[in-house]
């Protein structure tokens, strides 16, 4: 297997676009992708005639305008290369105008009051800067969406426009550092992507699985990640399987994917691909995460990408590692030999450590989803309060420069094995921090908040808004400026005092830490219910405002879309928790019951009394009982949410039904726990993730 071969085979690629569109055309379309000039409507037919001709040839007998609803899933409808001449002959057609633009009913998607029913027009517009591709038969056309007045309402049109407003305010730092030559600064990202395998035929015997995502039930298992024996270890010959047939997939269509791994838990992998721009690494992320699940389920496995698909264990993340890059290949986080003496390096950090502090509360709601709220905080994951690791040396660096005193960062150190015939290894300047959720590591950041079903798209808009802000400022303090080396030690000394509260080294799940967040003023925001208000803040969205991402309709909508998406969420996952325990559980705790009965009349009858299998029996009537007046109190408090405005009904989900699911939950399994094997009506925890 040849993977360079292999790679890009299924995607309208640079080498493709070369070999067969002009080149007056294809010049004018590199110009558009790669350096933000806007689309040449006169190179559009061209574009469209080759596209679908290098479609036939590869297998493609549809279109489709794919786009990104704000639901975390991808949509898109399919149309033939089709079309009928007057005299009744079929023949194949893609015209410029099925390319550039299409007309899925916006109506019918998350739009938060921005699209009522009976207006339904919307539109999908062409992103020529991320590549069309082909599955299924189908060619795949990435589009942003957009309501026939405008509005965003997808994930991809903002991120677009924060990379578009973002550019030349990097551009104008880079211009008063001295550089002349670098045409355009784009926002990188790589998504390391974490997910659970299990068998296929097990999930379908779980109703909460497959309505879900994740479990609402199950006890815990003899064995789960007590042993330290999954991560990094062997691949179960059944995923080697599955990990290679979808690699050959992804680089077949042009997904870089790099490494993979078993992870913490048991039945947990992850999937690490290499940086790409923000908005295509947000495609192929993406497209992934479909891949992932169509892929699995031809080799008899289910893929879930729920956040927390079984308690007591490791749940799943996704790992955003940012940094901001120029055509010319200059990273604004690479350190260099002499980071202290880096104007470029120091006037980034700084200007994150701003946006991060000034807008904490927006990163933390880009993470804000259900699934997380069982998540951040426990093993796996940070915190729900946001801070920045830097490390002590850098951390330090800044802290001299900020006191007018001339730092001095130490040569790498080397790792001593005292085995001989090891080779000689420099050490980082810091060590890892897993606890943080925005951590340095080494030329890039890495926002370890995120959940594994969540696109990435909105967090990277919020830092590319966040800095072309803080850009700007600095900016215009360089520009204006006698000594450069004296305005940066300046911004260095302004950023320390005025935003060095978000700076922590230390155990970010010490409770230490909370307390000591808490005194400096960081907003503590646990649930996916107070993070979501964040889109309602007026400094959040007087900055999207500013910076033309989001406008003040779309950020109220968006919390709307959020907010309601979170009622609907909850709401399932209890209903599917009263179905399985009245209908599922309960049935077969009473047959069980039927038999301890039917055993004890026996054993009576034979003159064997056995009073152990009495107080078992007793135990077990009064757990149904117990669990059939926890489904009663879930039952009421489902139906009491009703009559409430959205925030209320949210926060009445999160508080009231959300508590009465943990108790019920408990019932379940304790049952489980009590009831024979050979009766309990659904796969165990133990043949979810041992049994592949």
């Amino acid at each position: 297997m040849d993977i360079i071969k292999m790679y890009g085979t299924k995607t309208f690629s640079d080498e493709v676009m070369r070999e067969h569109l002009p080149e007056t055309v294809y010049r004018s379309l590199k110009d558009t992708s790669r350096l933000g000039k806007p689309l040449d409507p006169a190179i559009a037919d061209v574009v469209a005639a080759v596209m679908k001709d290098w479609a036939v040839q590869n297998g493609a007998t549809h279109f489709s305008h794919w786009f990104h609803p704000l639901s975390n899933v991808t949509a898109g409808k399919h149309d033939a290369f089709l079309s009928i001449t007057r005299d009744g002959k079929v023949i194949g057609e893609f015209s410029s105008s099925a390319l550039v633009r299409g007309e899925p009913d916006a109506s019918s998607f998350p739009s938060g009051g921005l699209r009522a029913t009976f207006e339904a027009r919307g539109y999908t517009a062409w992103d020529p800067s991320s590549p069309a591709f082909i599955r299924e038969g189908t060619l795949y056309i990435p589009t942003a969406f957009c309501s026939y007045s405008g509005e965003a309402l997808d994930s991809k049109t903002p991120l677009l426009r924060a990379m578009q407003a973002l550019n030349p305010q990097a551009l104008r730092v880079l211009r008063a550092l001295g550089n002349t030559t670098s045409q355009l600064v784009i926002p990188t990202v790589g998504a390391e992507q974490e997910y659970f395998l299990i068998d296929r035929e097990k999930y379908e015997s779980r109703l909460d699985l497959k309505l879900c995502g994740c479990t609402l039930m199950g006890a815990r298992p003899p064995k789960g990640q007590e042993l330290e024996d999954h991560y990094c270890g062997r691949i179960r010959l059944r995923v080697a399987d599955y990990m290679k047939d979808l690699d050959e997939q992804l680089w077949a269509l042009g997904i870089p994917s790099k490494t993979k791994h078993n992870e913490t838990a048991p039945a947990q992998h992850e999937l690490a691909p290499i940086f790409e721009t923000a908005n295509i690494a947000c495609d192929h992320n993406l497209n992934m995460m479909e891949v992932m699940r169509i892929t699995a389920k031809r080799h008899g496995l289910t893929c879930l990408l729920h956040e927390k698909p079984f308690a007591g264990i490791n749940g799943s993340g996704k790992h955003n590692n940012f940094s901001l890059t120029t055509d010319d290949g200059i990273n604004f986080l690479s350190p260099g030999k002499s980071p202290a003496e880096n104007k470029l390096f120091l006037v980034t950090l700084c200007a994150l450590i701003e946006c991060v502090d000034n807008y904490a509360d927006l990163l933390r709601m880009a993470a804000a989803v259900p699934g997380n709220d069982h998540r951040l905080g426990g093993g796996e994951a940070p915190p729900a309060i946001i801070s920045i690791f830097l490390g002590a040396e850098y951390t330090d660096m800044l802290t001299s420069i900020a006191k007018g005193i001339r730092p001095s960062l130490r040569d790498p150190a080397a790792l001593n094995t005292d085995v001989a015939i090891l080779p000689r290894l420099e050490k980082d300047n810091s060590d890892r921090n897993r606890t943080s959720p925005f951590a340095y590591t080494g030329n890039k950041f890495e926002f370890r908040m995120l959940g594994s079903s969540q696109s990435i798209a909105f967090v990277n808009t919020i830092l590319s808004a966040a800095l072309t802000d803080v850009f700007a400022r600095f900016a215009q303090r360089l520009e204006g400026c006698d000594d450069l080396e004296t305005e940066v030690a300046h911004i260095v000394a302004d950023t320390i005092q005025n935003h060095g509260r978000i700076l922590f080294n230390g155990n970010n799940y010490s409770r230490e830490w909370a307390e000591e967040a808490a005194r400096r003023g960081l907003p503590i925001l646990n649930t996916t219910v107070e993070a979501l208000d964040a889109l309602q803040n007026p400094k959040n969205v007087d900055l999207f405002c500013r910076t033309g991402v989001l406008s003040e309709t779309e950020c109220h909508a968006r919390h709307e879309i959020f907010m309601e998406n979170y009622v609907k969420v909850v709401r399932v996952e209890a209903e599917t928790m009263l179905y399985m325990a009245q209908r599922q559980i309960l049935p077969a705790c009473v047959k069980y019951m039927g038999l301890l009965s039917d055993s004890l009349n026996a054993l009576e009858k034979a003159g064997v009394e056995n009073q152990t299998l009495r107080q078992r029996l007793v135990a077990l009537s009064r757990q149904v009982e117990l669990l059939v007046q926890r489904c009663d109190h879930l039952l009421e408090s489902c139906h009491g949410s009703r009559n409430k405005d959205l925030r209320q009904r949210a926060g009445f989900m999160q508080e009231e039904v959300r508590s009465r699911m943990a108790l019920l939950r408990e019932s379940c399994d304790t049952l489980e726990s009590m009831v024979g094997a050979e009766y309990w009506p659904m796969p165990t925890y133990t043949d979810l993730l041992h049994r592949i």
